[in-house]
């Protein structure tokens, strides 16, 4: 498997310094990188963004797939010392952006609860980003999706979860409704009550962006985007983001088309031909292609296995050819 970070090379795929200071062809960094274990890398080879005041590594974690085999209720219950030890893991490799959710829970593992058991006290570059909008009732079905008045009792319920006082980024995931105006209105509240330091939006179109934009600042936007993805409403989100100085982090990016049921299998010939040039996964490829997009772009892969996410890691070590990016980016024109 790959893999360090090259000889010299100061910068990642990209680092902050404003929005998209880098010229386009700079971003798409031509370099080989020499085999090493995976264990030499950390998240820092990803390069930094800033969510609000607050820096992350590119390459981040995802604590969806903490729980079970499989998100939500599908698959079994992890093992818990397992999946600590997967938390702690993460933090010595450098990662300091851990996303996650209060209705991240299987029927005896809560994300939340593995995270503060985890990592309380926590380091003091830690990120946690959390999201509320949907809603799974104590039986892990999902319910209704919280109205305006509602999203205070999420936000507190995910403070309790964590042991925090405040949350450092809240993301409002839109729940199919077509205006977001009033439910990021209510966060923008308790951002102001000093309850969140910054805000983010989910699952959104541009026009939704500027909605929030016009109520409160954004830091960070999360669509379902990916190496599969050929969405072109979401790719001019991409965009427009980098344009702004808004991180884009996407979701799925190596569960494909198998979404909460984990990582796909499914890999064109192409991505297996890039991976076996860098003696990497496939997995770790298209968390290359995702870093690659952009330097405003994190990714935020998830795992149970200390393995893999040693191998995701030191994903943000590896630099693709501008050949080998025209060839992934034309399995996405395929896809569309």
């Amino acid at each position: 498997m790959l893999r360090t970070r090259p000889p010299g090379l100061v910068a990642a795929p990209g680092e902050q310094g404003g929005p998209f200071l880098l010229p386009p062809t700079l971003l798409r960094t031509v370099c080989q990188t020499p085999s090493m274990t995976s264990e030499t890398i950390t998240a820092d080879a990803s390069g930094t963004w800033k969510l609000g005041d607050l820096p992350v590594h590119r390459l981040g974690f995802g604590a969806m797939r903490l729980t079970g085999s499989a998100a939500f209720h599908h698959g079994t219950p992890s093992d818990r010392d397992r999946s600590i030890a997967v938390l702690r893991k993460a933090v010595e490799l450098g990662v300091n952006h851990i996303d996650t959710a209060a209705f991240y829970f299987s029927a005896l593992r809560s994300a939340n609860e593995l995270i503060n058991t985890a990592l309380s006290p926590y380091p003091d570059d830690l990120v946690i980003v959390t999201k509320v909008g949907p809603h799974r009732d104590y039986s892990g079905e999902w319910a209704t999706s919280a109205r305006p008045d509602q999203l205070r009792g999420h936000v507190e319920e995910n403070l309790r979860q964590l042991g925090r006082d405040h949350l450092d980024v809240v993301n409002l995931r839109r729940m199919r409704q077509d205006s977001i105006a009033e439910h990021f209105g209510a966060l923008a509240e308790l951002r102001e009550a000093g309850l969140i330091r910054h805000l983010g939006v989910s699952d959104v179109e541009v026009r939704h962006l500027d909605e929030a934009l016009a109520i409160a600042p954004v830091v960070c936007v999360q669509n379902r985007w990916g190496l599969d993805s050929a969405d072109p409403a979401t790719g001019e989100l991409v965009r427009v983001c980098g344009e702004r100085g808004i991180a884009f982090v996407p979701f799925f990016a190596v569960a494909g088309d198998a979404g909460a049921l984990g990582a796909t299998g499914n890999h064109d010939e192409e991505v297996l031909a890039v991976a076996r040039a860098h003696d990497a996964g496939a997995a770790q490829i298209r968390l290359a292609w995702t870093l690659h997009q952009g330097p405003h772009v994190l990714a935020i892969p998830g795992t149970g296995n200390p393995d893999h996410l040693a191998e995701n890691v030191a994903a943000g070590a590896i630099r693709l050819t501008e050949d080998e990016l025209t060839r992934l980016d034309a399995l996405r024109t395929s896809a569309g």
